[in-house]
Protein backbone atom coordinates (compact mmCIF):
# COMPACT_ATOMS: atom_id res chain seq x y z
CA UNK A 1 0.00 0.00 0.00
CA UNK A 2 1.30 3.44 -0.88
CA UNK A 3 -0.57 6.74 -0.50
CA UNK A 4 -3.98 5.13 -0.79
CA UNK A 5 -3.06 2.86 -3.68
CA UNK A 6 -2.35 -0.84 -4.04
CA UNK A 7 -0.40 -2.64 -6.72
CA UNK A 8 -2.31 -4.73 -9.26
CA UNK A 9 -0.71 -6.65 -12.10
CA UNK A 10 -1.62 -7.65 -15.63
CA UNK A 11 0.38 -9.00 -18.58
CA UNK A 12 2.06 -5.61 -19.10
CA UNK A 13 3.24 -5.17 -15.53
CA UNK A 14 2.21 -3.38 -12.34
CA UNK A 15 -0.40 -0.64 -12.05
CA UNK A 16 -1.41 1.44 -9.02
CA UNK A 17 -5.13 1.17 -8.21
CA UNK A 18 -7.02 3.10 -5.49
CA UNK A 19 -7.30 0.89 -2.42
CA UNK A 20 -11.06 1.42 -2.10
CA UNK A 21 -11.85 0.25 -5.63
CA UNK A 22 -12.62 -3.30 -6.71
CA UNK A 23 -11.31 -2.94 -10.23
CA UNK A 24 -7.84 -4.01 -11.28
CA UNK A 25 -4.96 -3.15 -13.56
CA UNK A 26 -6.67 -3.22 -16.94
CA UNK A 27 -9.55 -1.07 -15.76
CA UNK A 28 -7.08 1.44 -14.34
CA UNK A 29 -5.20 1.54 -17.64
CA UNK A 30 -8.44 2.24 -19.48
CA UNK A 31 -9.24 5.12 -17.13
CA UNK A 32 -5.83 6.59 -17.90
CA UNK A 33 -5.90 6.20 -21.66
CA UNK A 34 -9.61 6.46 -22.51
CA UNK A 35 -11.21 9.05 -20.22
CA UNK A 36 -12.74 10.98 -23.11
CA UNK A 37 -16.01 12.84 -22.70
CA UNK A 38 -18.70 12.14 -20.12
CA UNK A 39 -20.29 9.10 -21.75
CA UNK A 40 -19.90 6.00 -19.60
CA UNK A 41 -20.63 2.43 -20.61
CA UNK A 42 -24.40 2.12 -19.91
CA UNK A 43 -25.34 0.57 -16.59
CA UNK A 44 -27.56 -1.88 -18.48
CA UNK A 45 -24.36 -3.41 -19.83
CA UNK A 46 -23.10 -4.01 -16.28
CA UNK A 47 -26.25 -5.99 -15.47
CA UNK A 48 -26.06 -7.91 -18.74
CA UNK A 49 -22.45 -8.81 -18.11
CA UNK A 50 -23.36 -10.06 -14.64
CA UNK A 51 -25.91 -12.37 -16.26
CA UNK A 52 -23.27 -13.65 -18.70
CA UNK A 53 -20.65 -14.28 -16.04
CA UNK A 54 -23.18 -16.04 -13.81
CA UNK A 55 -24.43 -18.23 -16.66
CA UNK A 56 -20.90 -19.08 -17.82
CA UNK A 57 -19.83 -20.05 -14.30
CA UNK A 58 -22.85 -22.34 -13.92
CA UNK A 59 -22.24 -24.07 -17.28
CA UNK A 60 -18.48 -24.35 -16.75
CA UNK A 61 -19.16 -25.94 -13.37
CA UNK A 62 -21.57 -28.41 -14.95
CA UNK A 63 -18.82 -29.29 -17.43
CA UNK A 64 -16.40 -29.81 -14.49
CA UNK A 65 -14.12 -27.02 -15.67
CA UNK A 66 -14.80 -24.73 -12.70
CA UNK A 67 -14.87 -25.94 -9.10
CA UNK A 68 -17.93 -25.55 -6.89
CA UNK A 69 -16.39 -22.93 -4.62
CA UNK A 70 -15.38 -20.64 -7.52
CA UNK A 71 -18.75 -21.09 -9.19
CA UNK A 72 -20.64 -20.26 -6.01
CA UNK A 73 -18.55 -17.16 -5.38
CA UNK A 74 -18.96 -15.87 -8.94
CA UNK A 75 -22.71 -16.48 -8.82
CA UNK A 76 -22.94 -14.69 -5.47
CA UNK A 77 -21.07 -11.62 -6.69
CA UNK A 78 -23.05 -11.51 -9.95
CA UNK A 79 -26.20 -11.63 -7.86
CA UNK A 80 -24.97 -8.64 -5.88
CA UNK A 81 -24.35 -6.73 -9.11
CA UNK A 82 -27.83 -7.58 -10.36
CA UNK A 83 -29.20 -6.20 -7.08
CA UNK A 84 -27.60 -2.86 -7.96
CA UNK A 85 -24.54 -3.15 -5.76
CA UNK A 86 -20.96 -2.20 -6.73
CA UNK A 87 -22.10 0.22 -9.46
CA UNK A 88 -19.35 2.69 -8.57
CA UNK A 89 -16.74 0.16 -9.61
CA UNK A 90 -17.68 0.28 -13.31
CA UNK A 91 -16.35 3.70 -14.36
CA UNK A 92 -15.24 3.13 -17.95
CA UNK A 93 -16.03 5.42 -20.87
CA UNK A 94 -17.76 4.56 -24.13
CA UNK A 95 -14.92 5.86 -26.24
CA UNK A 96 -12.46 3.02 -25.76
CA UNK A 97 -11.33 0.01 -27.73
CA UNK A 98 -13.98 -0.98 -30.25
CA UNK A 99 -14.20 -4.52 -28.87
CA UNK A 100 -15.02 -3.40 -25.33
CA UNK A 101 -12.13 -5.50 -23.99
CA UNK A 102 -11.37 -3.23 -21.06
CA UNK A 103 -14.99 -3.28 -19.97
CA UNK A 104 -15.06 -7.07 -20.05
CA UNK A 105 -11.91 -7.02 -17.92
CA UNK A 106 -13.47 -4.39 -15.64
CA UNK A 107 -16.27 -6.88 -14.89
CA UNK A 108 -13.83 -9.77 -14.52
CA UNK A 109 -11.61 -7.81 -12.15
CA UNK A 110 -14.46 -6.55 -9.97
CA UNK A 111 -15.88 -10.05 -9.61
CA UNK A 112 -12.45 -11.49 -8.84
CA UNK A 113 -11.61 -8.84 -6.25
CA UNK A 114 -15.03 -9.08 -4.63
CA UNK A 115 -14.49 -12.85 -4.34
CA UNK A 116 -11.15 -12.13 -2.67
CA UNK A 117 -12.85 -9.68 -0.34
CA UNK A 118 -15.54 -12.20 0.60
CA UNK A 119 -12.96 -14.85 1.42
CA UNK A 120 -10.59 -12.59 3.36
CA UNK A 121 -7.88 -12.49 0.68
CA UNK A 122 -6.08 -9.29 -0.38
CA UNK A 123 -7.51 -7.32 -3.28
CA UNK A 124 -5.43 -7.95 -6.36
CA UNK A 125 -4.35 -11.39 -5.19
CA UNK A 126 -6.67 -13.09 -7.70
CA UNK A 127 -7.34 -15.68 -4.99
CA UNK A 128 -9.49 -17.74 -4.93
CA UNK A 129 -11.02 -16.61 -8.27
CA UNK A 130 -8.84 -15.46 -11.17
CA UNK A 131 -10.32 -12.77 -13.45
CA UNK A 132 -9.16 -14.44 -16.68
CA UNK A 133 -8.87 -18.12 -15.84
CA UNK A 134 -12.11 -18.38 -13.84
CA UNK A 135 -14.46 -15.42 -14.40
CA UNK A 136 -13.61 -15.24 -18.11
CA UNK A 137 -13.48 -19.01 -18.63
CA UNK A 138 -14.85 -20.12 -22.04
CA UNK A 139 -15.27 -16.47 -23.04
CA UNK A 140 -13.67 -13.60 -24.91
CA UNK A 141 -14.45 -9.91 -25.01
CA UNK A 142 -15.28 -10.54 -28.65
CA UNK A 143 -18.27 -12.73 -27.85
CA UNK A 144 -19.28 -11.47 -24.40
CA UNK A 145 -19.56 -7.78 -25.31
CA UNK A 146 -21.92 -8.30 -28.27
CA UNK A 147 -23.92 -10.82 -26.24
CA UNK A 148 -24.24 -8.28 -23.44
CA UNK A 149 -25.38 -5.73 -26.02
CA UNK A 150 -28.16 -8.04 -27.13
CA UNK A 151 -29.23 -8.86 -23.58
CA UNK A 152 -29.31 -5.20 -22.56
CA UNK A 153 -31.37 -4.19 -25.59
CA UNK A 154 -33.88 -7.02 -25.25
CA UNK A 155 -34.37 -6.35 -21.54
CA UNK A 156 -34.85 -2.60 -21.95
CA UNK A 157 -37.16 -2.94 -24.93
CA UNK A 158 -39.39 -5.44 -23.12
CA UNK A 159 -39.26 -3.62 -19.79
CA UNK A 160 -39.66 -0.03 -20.96
CA UNK A 161 -40.06 0.68 -24.66
CA UNK A 162 -42.81 -1.75 -25.62
CA UNK A 163 -45.01 -0.99 -22.57
CA UNK A 164 -44.72 2.78 -23.16
CA UNK A 165 -45.47 2.38 -26.87
CA UNK A 166 -48.50 0.22 -26.12
CA UNK A 167 -49.79 2.78 -23.62
CA UNK A 168 -49.42 5.60 -26.13
CA UNK A 169 -51.13 3.50 -28.80
CA UNK A 170 -54.04 2.88 -26.43
CA UNK A 171 -54.31 6.56 -25.57
CA UNK A 172 -54.40 7.61 -29.23
CA UNK A 173 -56.93 4.88 -30.02
CA UNK A 174 -59.12 6.12 -27.17
CA UNK A 175 -59.11 9.59 -28.72
CA UNK A 176 -59.86 8.13 -32.14
CA UNK A 177 -62.95 6.36 -30.79
CA UNK A 178 -64.03 9.30 -28.63
CA UNK A 179 -63.82 11.72 -31.57
CA UNK A 180 -65.26 9.44 -34.27
CA UNK A 181 -68.27 11.73 -34.82
CA UNK A 182 -66.42 15.05 -34.97
CA UNK A 183 -66.24 16.00 -38.65
CA UNK A 184 -63.50 18.45 -39.62
CA UNK A 185 -61.78 19.62 -42.73
CA UNK A 186 -58.88 17.53 -43.97
CA UNK A 187 -55.73 19.12 -45.31
CA UNK A 188 -53.16 18.11 -47.91
CA UNK A 189 -50.11 20.17 -48.90
CA UNK A 190 -51.07 22.36 -45.92
CA UNK A 191 -54.13 23.43 -47.95
CA UNK A 192 -57.81 22.68 -47.43
CA UNK A 193 -58.96 19.23 -48.58
CA UNK A 194 -62.09 17.11 -48.20
CA UNK A 195 -63.67 16.33 -44.82
CA UNK A 196 -62.41 13.76 -42.36
CA UNK A 197 -63.36 13.01 -38.79
CA UNK A 198 -61.01 13.91 -36.01
CA UNK A 199 -61.30 10.29 -34.99
CA UNK A 200 -60.13 9.13 -38.43
CA UNK A 201 -57.19 11.50 -38.19
CA UNK A 202 -56.16 10.08 -34.82
CA UNK A 203 -56.82 6.52 -35.97
CA UNK A 204 -54.02 7.12 -38.46
CA UNK A 205 -51.68 8.10 -35.64
CA UNK A 206 -52.69 5.01 -33.68
CA UNK A 207 -52.09 2.71 -36.63
CA UNK A 208 -48.68 4.21 -37.36
CA UNK A 209 -47.53 3.38 -33.85
CA UNK A 210 -49.28 0.02 -33.85
CA UNK A 211 -47.30 -0.89 -36.97
CA UNK A 212 -44.11 0.34 -35.29
CA UNK A 213 -44.88 -1.93 -32.35
CA UNK A 214 -45.19 -4.91 -34.67
CA UNK A 215 -41.89 -4.00 -36.32
CA UNK A 216 -40.16 -3.79 -32.94
CA UNK A 217 -41.39 -7.21 -31.92
CA UNK A 218 -40.48 -8.75 -35.28
CA UNK A 219 -37.00 -7.24 -35.37
CA UNK A 220 -36.25 -8.35 -31.81
CA UNK A 221 -36.04 -11.90 -33.16
CA UNK A 222 -32.47 -11.43 -34.37
CA UNK A 223 -31.47 -9.71 -31.13
CA UNK A 224 -32.42 -12.81 -29.14
CA UNK A 225 -29.51 -14.61 -30.81
CA UNK A 226 -26.32 -14.59 -28.72
CA UNK A 227 -22.80 -15.02 -30.08
CA UNK A 228 -21.53 -16.22 -26.69
CA UNK A 229 -19.45 -19.33 -27.22
CA UNK A 230 -17.71 -18.01 -30.31
CA UNK A 231 -14.85 -16.69 -28.13
CA UNK A 232 -12.07 -14.97 -30.09
CA UNK A 233 -13.10 -15.23 -33.75
CA UNK A 234 -16.24 -17.36 -33.81
CA UNK A 235 -14.66 -20.81 -33.75
CA UNK A 236 -15.34 -21.47 -30.06
CA UNK A 237 -11.71 -22.09 -29.16
CA UNK A 238 -11.23 -22.84 -25.42
CA UNK A 239 -14.85 -23.87 -24.89
CA UNK A 240 -16.36 -27.28 -24.25
CA UNK A 241 -18.56 -28.74 -27.01
CA UNK A 242 -22.09 -27.42 -26.66
CA UNK A 243 -21.09 -24.59 -24.34
CA UNK A 244 -22.73 -22.01 -26.62
CA UNK A 245 -26.10 -23.78 -26.51
CA UNK A 246 -25.96 -24.45 -22.78
CA UNK A 247 -24.95 -20.93 -21.82
CA UNK A 248 -27.71 -19.39 -23.97
CA UNK A 249 -30.22 -21.67 -22.26
CA UNK A 250 -28.89 -20.62 -18.86
CA UNK A 251 -29.18 -16.95 -19.78
CA UNK A 252 -32.74 -17.58 -20.89
CA UNK A 253 -33.44 -19.19 -17.51
CA UNK A 254 -31.91 -16.29 -15.58
CA UNK A 255 -33.64 -13.54 -17.56
CA UNK A 256 -36.91 -15.26 -18.40
CA UNK A 257 -36.40 -14.19 -22.03
CA UNK A 258 -36.09 -16.52 -25.04
CA UNK A 259 -32.40 -16.15 -25.82
CA UNK A 260 -30.79 -18.72 -28.11
CA UNK A 261 -27.32 -19.23 -29.48
CA UNK A 262 -26.46 -17.78 -32.86
CA UNK A 263 -26.31 -20.45 -35.54
CA UNK A 264 -23.26 -18.78 -37.10
CA UNK A 265 -20.88 -16.97 -34.76
CA UNK A 266 -18.78 -15.62 -37.64
CA UNK A 267 -21.71 -13.53 -38.85
CA UNK A 268 -22.64 -12.22 -35.41
CA UNK A 269 -19.10 -11.40 -34.29
CA UNK A 270 -17.87 -9.96 -37.57
CA UNK A 271 -21.01 -7.84 -37.97
CA UNK A 272 -23.95 -6.53 -35.99
CA UNK A 273 -26.61 -6.50 -38.68
CA UNK A 274 -29.41 -7.47 -36.27
CA UNK A 275 -28.63 -4.39 -34.20
CA UNK A 276 -28.41 -2.17 -37.28
CA UNK A 277 -31.84 -3.43 -38.32
CA UNK A 278 -33.24 -2.91 -34.85
CA UNK A 279 -31.82 0.60 -34.69
CA UNK A 280 -33.55 1.39 -37.97
CA UNK A 281 -36.80 0.24 -36.38
CA UNK A 282 -36.21 2.69 -33.53
CA UNK A 283 -35.58 5.35 -36.16
CA UNK A 284 -38.87 4.49 -37.87
CA UNK A 285 -40.66 4.86 -34.55
CA UNK A 286 -38.92 8.21 -34.13
CA UNK A 287 -40.11 9.29 -37.59
CA UNK A 288 -43.70 8.33 -36.70
CA UNK A 289 -43.57 10.27 -33.45
CA UNK A 290 -42.01 13.24 -35.25
CA UNK A 291 -44.96 13.38 -37.64
CA UNK A 292 -47.61 12.88 -34.95
CA UNK A 293 -46.15 15.50 -32.60
CA UNK A 294 -45.75 18.02 -35.41
CA UNK A 295 -49.34 17.47 -36.57
CA UNK A 296 -50.67 18.05 -33.07
CA UNK A 297 -48.44 21.10 -32.75
CA UNK A 298 -49.96 22.56 -35.96
CA UNK A 299 -53.55 21.64 -35.11
CA UNK A 300 -53.11 23.19 -31.69
CA UNK A 301 -51.55 26.42 -32.95
CA UNK A 302 -53.28 29.61 -31.92
CA UNK A 303 -55.29 30.33 -29.90
CA UNK A 304 -56.56 33.08 -32.23
CA UNK A 305 -54.14 33.24 -35.11
CA UNK A 306 -53.52 29.58 -35.80
CA UNK A 307 -55.54 26.45 -36.56
CA UNK A 308 -56.75 26.14 -32.97
CA UNK A 309 -58.60 22.88 -33.64
CA UNK A 310 -57.02 21.15 -30.67
CA UNK A 311 -56.78 22.57 -27.16
CA UNK A 312 -53.51 21.49 -25.56
CA UNK A 313 -53.14 21.12 -21.77
CA UNK A 314 -51.83 24.13 -19.88
CA UNK A 315 -48.84 22.57 -18.12
CA UNK A 316 -46.56 25.57 -17.64
CA UNK A 317 -46.26 29.24 -18.67
CA UNK A 318 -45.01 29.50 -22.23
CA UNK A 319 -43.08 32.72 -22.13
CA UNK A 320 -41.01 34.82 -19.79
CA UNK A 321 -42.22 38.01 -21.50
CA UNK A 322 -45.62 37.24 -23.10
CA UNK A 323 -48.33 36.71 -20.44
CA UNK A 324 -50.93 34.00 -20.98
CA UNK A 325 -48.90 32.10 -23.57
CA UNK A 326 -49.14 28.31 -23.63
CA UNK A 327 -46.75 26.41 -25.86
CA UNK A 328 -46.82 22.83 -27.26
CA UNK A 329 -43.74 21.92 -25.23
CA UNK A 330 -44.41 18.18 -25.11
CA UNK A 331 -44.53 18.19 -28.91
CA UNK A 332 -41.25 20.07 -28.98
CA UNK A 333 -39.58 17.66 -26.58
CA UNK A 334 -40.78 14.59 -28.49
CA UNK A 335 -39.71 15.95 -31.86
CA UNK A 336 -36.25 16.75 -30.49
CA UNK A 337 -36.05 13.21 -29.14
CA UNK A 338 -37.08 11.91 -32.55
CA UNK A 339 -34.34 13.89 -34.28
CA UNK A 340 -31.78 12.55 -31.81
CA UNK A 341 -32.95 8.98 -32.45
CA UNK A 342 -32.53 9.52 -36.18
CA UNK A 343 -29.01 10.80 -35.56
CA UNK A 344 -28.26 7.87 -33.25
CA UNK A 345 -29.34 5.49 -35.99
CA UNK A 346 -26.91 7.09 -38.42
CA UNK A 347 -24.08 6.51 -35.94
CA UNK A 348 -25.18 2.88 -35.54
CA UNK A 349 -25.30 2.52 -39.32
CA UNK A 350 -21.71 3.67 -39.72
CA UNK A 351 -20.67 1.60 -36.72
CA UNK A 352 -22.37 -1.50 -38.04
CA UNK A 353 -20.54 -1.12 -41.33
CA UNK A 354 -17.22 -0.78 -39.51
CA UNK A 355 -16.59 -4.46 -38.87
CA UNK A 356 -13.24 -5.60 -40.22
CA UNK A 357 -12.72 -9.29 -40.95
CA UNK A 358 -13.67 -11.39 -37.90
CA UNK A 359 -14.82 -8.64 -35.54
CA UNK A 360 -16.72 -5.39 -35.54
CA UNK A 361 -14.78 -2.69 -33.69
CA UNK A 362 -17.57 -0.17 -33.03
CA UNK A 363 -19.36 -2.09 -30.31
CA UNK A 364 -19.39 0.58 -27.56
CA UNK A 365 -20.62 3.19 -30.04
CA UNK A 366 -23.45 0.94 -31.21
CA UNK A 367 -24.75 0.00 -27.77
CA UNK A 368 -24.38 3.54 -26.43
CA UNK A 369 -26.58 4.93 -29.21
CA UNK A 370 -29.19 2.18 -29.26
CA UNK A 371 -29.71 2.23 -25.50
CA UNK A 372 -29.82 6.03 -25.60
CA UNK A 373 -32.57 5.85 -28.23
CA UNK A 374 -34.54 3.29 -26.23
CA UNK A 375 -34.24 5.38 -23.08
CA UNK A 376 -35.32 8.73 -24.53
CA UNK A 377 -38.06 7.22 -26.69
CA UNK A 378 -39.52 5.46 -23.65
CA UNK A 379 -39.41 8.59 -21.50
CA UNK A 380 -40.60 10.81 -24.34
CA UNK A 381 -43.65 8.68 -25.13
CA UNK A 382 -44.49 8.42 -21.44
CA UNK A 383 -44.52 12.19 -20.97
CA UNK A 384 -46.22 12.87 -24.30
CA UNK A 385 -49.07 10.53 -23.39
CA UNK A 386 -49.39 11.68 -19.78
CA UNK A 387 -48.97 15.44 -20.22
CA UNK A 388 -50.39 16.01 -23.69
CA UNK A 389 -52.51 13.29 -25.31
CA UNK A 390 -54.54 12.45 -22.20
CA UNK A 391 -55.58 16.08 -21.69
CA UNK A 392 -56.02 16.95 -25.37
CA UNK A 393 -59.46 18.35 -26.25
CA UNK A 394 -61.14 19.29 -29.54
CA UNK A 395 -62.17 22.88 -30.20
CA UNK A 396 -65.51 21.97 -31.77
CA UNK A 397 -66.52 25.55 -32.55
CA UNK A 398 -63.37 26.23 -34.52
CA UNK A 399 -63.50 22.84 -36.22
CA UNK A 400 -67.07 23.49 -37.36
CA UNK A 401 -66.21 26.95 -38.63
CA UNK A 402 -63.35 25.70 -40.80
CA UNK A 403 -65.43 22.78 -42.04
CA UNK A 404 -68.22 24.92 -43.46
CA UNK A 405 -65.92 27.62 -44.82
CA UNK A 406 -63.80 25.21 -46.84
CA UNK A 407 -64.02 25.43 -50.62
CA UNK A 408 -63.01 21.78 -50.98
CA UNK A 409 -66.50 20.61 -50.09
CA UNK A 410 -67.13 21.33 -53.75
CA UNK A 411 -65.45 17.98 -54.50
CA UNK A 412 -68.76 16.27 -53.76
CA UNK A 413 -70.35 18.11 -56.72
CA UNK A 414 -68.02 16.49 -59.25
CA UNK A 415 -70.20 13.39 -59.90
CA UNK A 416 -73.13 15.73 -60.65
CA UNK A 417 -71.67 18.70 -62.57
CA UNK A 418 -68.17 17.45 -63.47
CA UNK A 419 -64.66 18.53 -62.48
CA UNK A 420 -64.49 21.67 -64.65
CA UNK A 421 -67.72 23.19 -63.40
CA UNK A 422 -66.86 22.28 -59.83
CA UNK A 423 -63.56 24.15 -60.31
CA UNK A 424 -65.51 27.15 -61.59
CA UNK A 425 -67.60 27.10 -58.42
CA UNK A 426 -64.54 26.99 -56.16
CA UNK A 427 -62.69 29.81 -57.93
CA UNK A 428 -65.82 31.96 -58.27
CA UNK A 429 -66.56 31.52 -54.58
CA UNK A 430 -63.03 32.50 -53.58
CA UNK A 431 -62.72 35.48 -55.93
CA UNK A 432 -66.09 36.92 -54.99
CA UNK A 433 -66.07 36.10 -51.30
CA UNK A 434 -69.15 33.91 -51.61
CA UNK A 435 -70.17 30.65 -50.04
CA UNK A 436 -70.04 27.57 -52.22
CA UNK A 437 -73.81 27.52 -52.34
CA UNK A 438 -74.01 31.16 -53.37
CA UNK A 439 -71.44 30.60 -56.09
CA UNK A 440 -73.16 27.44 -57.36
CA UNK A 441 -76.50 29.22 -57.61
CA UNK A 442 -74.97 32.30 -59.22
CA UNK A 443 -73.38 30.14 -61.91
CA UNK A 444 -76.62 28.21 -62.36
CA UNK A 445 -75.05 24.79 -62.00
CA UNK A 446 -77.38 23.30 -59.37
CA UNK A 447 -80.57 24.13 -57.54
CA UNK A 448 -80.64 25.08 -53.89
CA UNK A 449 -82.29 21.78 -52.99
CA UNK A 450 -79.77 19.67 -54.91
CA UNK A 451 -76.85 21.58 -53.41
CA UNK A 452 -78.12 20.94 -49.87
CA UNK A 453 -78.63 17.29 -50.69
CA UNK A 454 -75.11 16.81 -52.08
CA UNK A 455 -72.99 19.11 -49.91
CA UNK A 456 -73.31 17.21 -46.67
CA UNK A 457 -69.98 16.69 -44.86
CA UNK A 458 -71.31 13.59 -43.08
CA UNK A 459 -71.57 11.88 -46.49
CA UNK A 460 -68.00 12.77 -47.45
CA UNK A 461 -66.10 10.82 -44.80
CA UNK A 462 -66.59 7.39 -46.33
CA UNK A 463 -67.16 5.81 -49.77
CA UNK A 464 -70.56 6.62 -51.26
Amino acid sequence: MENGYRNETDSLGTVKVPVNKLWGAQTQRSLEYFSMGNDLIPEEMVESYAVIKMAAAIVNNKNRLLDDNSKNLIVQVCGEILEGKHGEHFPLHVWMTGSGTQFNMNVNEVISNRCSQLTGNPLGSKIPVHPNDDVNMSQSSNDTFPSAMHIAIVKEVNKRLIPELRDLCDSLNDKAEEWSKIIKIGRTHMQDATPITLGQEFSGYFKMLDNDLKRLVANLEGVYELTLGGTAVGTGINTAPGFDIEVAEEIANITGLPFVTSSNKFSTQGAHDALVMFSSTLKTLGVSLYKIANDIRILGSGPRCGFNELLIPKNEPGSSIMPGKVNPTQCEALTMISVQVMANDMAVTFGGGGGYLEMNVYKPLIIHNILHSIRILSDGMHNFRLYLVTGLKPNKKQINTYLHESLMLVTALIPVIGYDKASDVAYYSLENDLTLKEASLALGYVSSELFDQIIDPSKMIHPQ
